[in-house]
């Protein structure tokens, strides 16, 4: 299996997030159902439960969950092939990336440790941030979707 990230450039600085990856030749893909930042006993059906903490604590969780779902399922998160990443408002400049719910220093701290070519300054994954207005528990500021390759 190849997998090449292609850097995302304006002008001459690089982007946070990559313009494209292409993947070939690998036994499949991966598509991890959405993941949030829940408290062990978070039970939606009846409401009990919420999640973990501040936005940071959230997003840390997250990760987590992300790179122990791909390992479990036979990928990493070196074959992260693309993110998608809900974040809850206020968006105080109209941004979803002006959220204080929007948590880049906490991603790149946990790539850096964990998959270093995925931090913002290397060479990261494409990925969207959505701003949205409720998620599915009000105390979840972050939710993050993923899609990894399955290596040979």
């Amino acid at each position: 299996m190849n997998l090449v990230t292609h850097k995302k450039m304006k002008g001459d600085r690089l982007m946070p997030w990559g313009k494209g990856t292409v993947v070939t030749g690998p036994k499949g893909l991966v598509f991890l159902a959405g993941n949030t930042g829940t408290a062990e006993n978070y039970d939606p059906s009846s409401g009990k439960g919420g999640a973990v903490g501040d936005a940071a604590t959230q997003w840390h969780s997250i990760l987590t969950n992300i790179k122990s779902d791909l390992e479990e399922l036979g990928s990493s998160l070196e074959h992260l092939v693309k993110i998608t990443q809900y974040v809850k408002g206020p968006f105080p400049d109209g941004g979803a990336l002006s959220s204080p719910n929007f948590r880049l220093d906490v991603m790149d701290e946990f790539f850096a440790e964990h998959c270093p070519k995925h931090c913002s300054y290397n060479n990261p994954p494409p990925s969207e941030v959505i701003g949205v207005v409720a998620l599915a528990h009000p105390d979840l500021v972050i939710e993050i979707v993923a899609v990894a390759a399955l290596p040979d």
